[in-house]
């Protein structure tokens, strides 16, 4: 009698098991994709507030120009809203019209990123943010004393200054510069539908969207591009399996880390990019050599994984990427200027 009864349960729990699958499958949900990318990914953690003094004062500064060397630049000349981040050119330009040697990423996650900057030249968004006034190219000024006088001289900055370092003698350092600027930029990662997707919405991803992560995660790609920012965690040989110019059409090949290590091992090695807000930051690479998503899709998988992709595969993983892309933060804009502050022209 006990044997029937316990039979009889299991057969129900099975049923019930089949049950919810079937539902799940109705919903438009894999259940052995969704498990195969939680061990693969990570669902983005909440973002600090942006509210906080040091953040306000990260965002006062992001969309400053007044403390470059000609007065157009600020941080967010490369970093437009309307380019998710970035600024659609191969290579930016900066200060005096002078041209950057690489492409500018997006700056929406670069807090999710392990070092700044394609050669990882740079420890930290707060490291990157810290050397960028004194930057030849970026903000071009002699000595970071020149950018604490600017600051000094427009009214509102020294307050602002006290109230997000309080207890601070003499708060506008180049330090705090840096602090500030890490802590608005950590605020703006923002979820997508993959990260709804990671949670358990099954419906947040389309039929071929799925069908892009399932092709994305076998055919290797997720090797480097994983974890929270589907990369930016580790550096890697662009060119694993041939030369990496010989499909971009690059002109002028980048020696990458290795003229930061001065070790022949780094020879074309750059940080993994975050594959976050792809679909919206051509062109691509560190060079911008590749105008299109999909063509830089099928450099990735011919010159890091030696797979010849069709164009069916192609389309597949485009169309995953394009679930990465995030919204544009409510607070991706200068604040209004400073009481008794002129607005700026």
């Amino acid at each position: 009698m006990t044997s029937t009864i316990k039979i009889s349960a299991l057969v129900g729990f099975a049923a019930a098991g089949l049950c919810l699958a079937a539902t799940a499958v109705a919903a438009g949900a894999d259940v052995a994709l969704l498990s195969d990318a939680k061990r693969v990914f990570a669902p983005l953690p909440a973002s600090p507030s942006a509210t906080s003094a040091q953040a306000e004062l990260g965002r006062r500064l992001f969309f400053e120009n007044r403390v470059s060397a000609d007065g157009n630049i600020s941080c967010s000349h490369c970093h437009l809203p309307e380019k998710q981040g970035a600024d659609g050119l191969p290579k930016s330009f900066g200060v005096l019209g002078k041209l950057n040697p690489r492409n500018a990423p997006t700056i929406f996650n670069a807090a999710l990123q392990f070092k700044a900057h394609w050669r990882g030249d740079r420890e930290s968004i707060e490291d990157q943010a810290e050397k960028s006034p004194t930057g030849a190219v970026s903000f071009g000024n002699p000595d970071f004393a020149t950018v604490i006088a600017k600051l000094k001289s427009i009214p509102g900055y020294t307050e602002a200054f006290a109230k997000a370092f309080p207890g601070e003698a003499d708060p506008v350092t180049q330090k705090n510069w840096g602090k500030a600027l890490g802590a608005y930029e950590r605020t703006l990662p923002q979820p997508t539908r993959f990260d709804a997707f990671l949670n358990g919405d099954a419906k947040a991803l389309t039929p071929a969207e799925q069908e892009g992560l399932r092709k994305f995660v076998d055919v290797g790609c997720a090797g480097c591009h994983n974890g929270v920012g589907l990369g930016g965690t580790a550096f890697s040989k662009f060119g694993v399996v041939e030369d990496y110019w010989k499909q971009t059409g690059s002109k002028d090949p980048d020696k990458g880390r290795a003229d930061v290590t001065k070790n022949d091992a780094d020879l074309y090695v750059f940080k993994v990019p975050s594959l976050r807000n792809v679909a919206k930051t051509g062109p691509y690479f560190h060079d911008g050599s590749v105008g299109e998503l999909p063509q830089a899709v099928r450099v990735m998988a011919k010159v890091q994984l030696g797979a010849n992709l069709s164009d069916k595969d192609v389309a597949a993983i485009t169309a995953f990427l394009g679930a990465l892309t995030q919204p544009v933060p409510a607070h991706y804009s200068a604040l209004t200027p400073f009481p008794d502050e002129p607005a700026k022209k």
